[in-house]
């Protein structure tokens, strides 16, 4: 069973994506922060990461690149789920090594499309 990192500060976006991960059969971590995601993603090393963007602190696009640059986290794939639908947004996402960019409010179908693009 894949394991999915979500790193969100909405406790009601955390709830929302957990519903449609549990339901397909994921296990489902979470990080409330872009710190506590990289510190989580060490220790857990999930199968994927779900990235938020704006957050206070570290925000997703310097978390991402942390985790994209670091060996130990670098065969982690992120997908970046964010409100930010901008072009530029997604290229600096790509950039920062992003394997994937969706945006909110996700609809279960993409997610999980997404998701399997990205571990397969």
């Amino acid at each position: 069973m894949p394991r999915v990192l979500i790193v969100d500060d909405s406790p009601t976006e955390i709830f929302k994506i957990s519903q449609i991960l549990n339901k397909s059969g994921y296990e489902v971590l979470t990080a409330e922060s872009g710190e506590k995601g990289i510190a989580l993603a060490k220790q857990e090393m999930p199968d994927v990461v779900l990235m938020d963007i704006v957050m206070p602190g570290l925000n997703g696009f310097q978390a991402t690149r942390q985790l994209s640059r670091d060996p130990e986290t670098s065969g982690i794939p992120v997908i970046i789920v964010t409100t930010k639908d901008q072009e530029t947004d997604r290229l600096w996402g790509q950039r920062q090594g992003a394997k994937g960019y969706l945006t909110k409010p996700v609809d279960s179908k993409g997610l999980l499309k997404a998701i399997d693009a990205v571990l397969n």
